[in-house]
């Protein structure tokens, strides 16, 4: 077998994972989203950069104040989910570079010293870990309904500060009965990879 990963992982993980719509009214509880990050966290990135953020929003109120952020089409689904995680990137994670990267800890300042550099490959590493994130979900057996259609200023206003910058929401919890849309095309192989 050219994958090491037994066949209903990879379902669990992709061929048969969806991106959600609707969810069930079953809690996410704080152990499931632990186990999540306890796995996920291991995914590699540039140089061991962490600056993915999980702002879990739990609270009523919580959710009142992200709603109206989010683009019409997403506000229902956001409202009713059973969890809803806004993930960012911290533009301030070269601090914690000499811990996480400790063979060379002078990166903090001889790489990252200037605010752009560090915002580029925050956005990039960040995207990566919440790319983690989501199959970790799947892995936990949940799905995950990502989205990019919210106010990312207003969001970032309402629930971080200028140092985050909003990725992603993402609604999990157990798909409804009607979570999912028909499964849309991909490509092929053949577009995709190129041998030189």
């Amino acid at each position: 077998m050219p994958l090491a990963l037994d066949p209903a992982a990879q379902d669990l993980l992709f061929r048969e994972a969806r991106t959600a719509n609707t969810f069930t009214d079953e809690p996410v509880t704080d152990e499931q989203v632990r186990a999540i990050y306890e796995l996920v966290k291991y995914g590699p990135t540039a140089m061991n950069q962490s600056p993915l953020r999980v702002t879990l929003v739990r609270s009523a109120e919580a959710r009142e104040r992200l709603v109206p952020h989010m683009a019409e089409g997403n506000r229902a689904k956001t409202a009713t989910a059973p969890l809803v995680a806004i993930l960012s990137a911290d533009n301030e994670f070269h601090e914690e570079l000499p811990h996480l990267f400790p063979h060379f800890p002078q990166a903090k300042d001889a790489v990252f010293g200037e605010r752009p550099v560090r915002e580029s490959s925050a956005a990039m590493n960040a995207g990566l870990q919440a790319a983690y994130f989501i199959v970790g979900v799947r892995a936990a057996g949940l799905a995950a309904g990502p989205m990019s259609g919210f106010d990312h200023e207003g969001v970032r206003k309402e629930f971080l500060d200028d140092d985050h910058t909003p990725l992603m929401i993402v609604n999990i919890g157990r798909p409804g009965p009607d979570a999912w849309y028909p499964r849309s095309p991909r490509l092929e192989y053949e577009q995709v990879v190129t041998s030189v």
